[in-house]
């Protein structure tokens, strides 16, 4: 029995300029390539709480609000990896290197300035985050 499911979460920080919070993979799945903050599921955990989780074990911030933009199939070494994609709208603390032995550091990135060399399920999670975006449409108060 394996002690691990192929079941992830990855989360899409923003910063007031719009940046993402990206990572440097260190000893892990495509070291040395960028990533968001995120991973493995626990047995028993709900998304909810893996994201909230992740988020602050790898970075130190809390998520104050997460949204639920969809699902990522990923194939890696020979099985798929499901991640479940979030974006974190609001956030309290202070960004930090908490990992240091899986991430070299984290830097916030302009979407358009997202490195080629980052993992492609994050690059398609953050195309959900951005679809998400447009999608939304605040409808005016009712007088």
């Amino acid at each position: 029995m394996t002690d691990h499911q192929h079941l992830g979460v990855t989360v899409v920080v923003r910063d007031y300029q719009g940046r993402v919070l990206l990572g440097r993979r260190k000893n892990s799945y495509h070291q040395g390539w960028w990533g968001m903050p995120g991973g493995r599921l626990e047995v028993g955990e709900t998304l909810i709480d893996a994201a909230r989780r992740e988020l602050l074990e790898e970075t130190g911030l809390s998520a104050e609000k997460l949204l639920y933009v969809g699902v990522v199939r990923d194939g890696q070494d020979g099985y798929d990896f499901i991640h479940f994609t979030f974006v974190c709208e609001s956030y309290s603390g202070e960004l930090t290197l908490r990992e240091p032995e899986k991430c070299e550091g984290w830097e916030w990135i302009a979407p358009e300035s997202v490195p080629e060399q980052t993992l492609r399920a994050h690059v398609a999670g953050l195309a959900l985050a951005e679809r998400h975006a447009r999608d939304v449409v605040d409808l005016p108060k009712m007088e």
